[in-house]
């Protein structure tokens, strides 16, 4: 089976000290947020390079063996193929394998990588699916609330921002590091595009806004600006 060489391939680049790095940075430590997700020890480069090698011709039961395996990196090669065969037109069946299933995009990089280049590129193309975003907002997984905020990249990327602020809104007082980090993302993503309507978001919301967030948010502002953020003091135009 075609799935069964590219892990092959990707077990060729595994190492135990990248395994060891892995483990750590991702998490998997009792009671934190990967504690039980596994990893053989590839470098994301490689991870990408296998699947650019092998992936644009993969049929759809052989990605699934890839997106339903226990190993990160595995689920992660899967994942970007599923761009891959995004991005050469198969727009809709993939949306919808995406979302099928959406229980293998579950650590943080998973979604960061491919949520707006699948997700987030359809729902702009077809806002009339946007309620499943503020669905996501609701869920009691970590990572479906992280992927409504994520998506919301590909509204940024072209100008558009108020899905962006409507989820981030309804984020700011999930409980998670992890969604405070992505709201502050998204909103310094806002920021470099038209800095205004960022200030008047942290302005409105100061008071209710995860001090992560605030900091992400105000990451790119001049250092005067951002110690004046940091105490609510924001500079808006009408």
């Amino acid at each position: 089976m075609e799935a069964e060489i590219i892990i092959k391939a990707l077990k060729s680049f595994a190492t135990p000290e990248r395994k060891k790095t892995n483990e750590w940075f991702f998490k998997t430590g009792k009671g934190e947020y990967s504690e039980f997700d596994k990893f053989m020890g590839v470098r994301m480069p490689k991870v990408r390079q296998v699947a650019k090698q092998y992936g644009n011709s993969l049929a759809f039961n052989e990605i699934k063996i890839l997106t339903d395996h226990p190993i990160h990196e595995v689920r992660h090669c899967g994942l970007i193929i599923l761009v891959h065969h995004y991005q050469i037109g198969d727009c809709e069946t993939v949306f919808n394998y995406y979302i099928d299933n959406i229980q293998a995009v579950n650590n943080w990089d998973l979604v960061d990588t491919t949520t707006p280049q699948i997700v987030g590129d359809y729902l702009f193309k077809h806002q009339e699916k946007l309620p499943l975003l503020l669905n996501y907002t609701h869920s009691p997984n970590l990572w479906e609330r992280r992927i409504a905020i994520i998506a919301t990249l590909a509204f940024i990327r072209q100008n558009e921002f108020n899905i962006t602020l409507k989820i981030g809104k309804l984020l700011l007082n999930d409980t998670q590091d992890l969604i405070h980090k992505a709201v502050g993302w998204m909103l310094r993503e806002v920021y470099k595009r038209d800095p205004n309507i960022c200030k008047k978001f942290l302005q409105k919301n100061y008071k209710q806004l995860p001090r992560t967030t605030l900091r992400y948010a105000i990451e790119h502002m001049q250092k005067t600006e951002r110690l004046k953020c940091l105490k609510g003091n924001f500079n808006v135009s009408n």
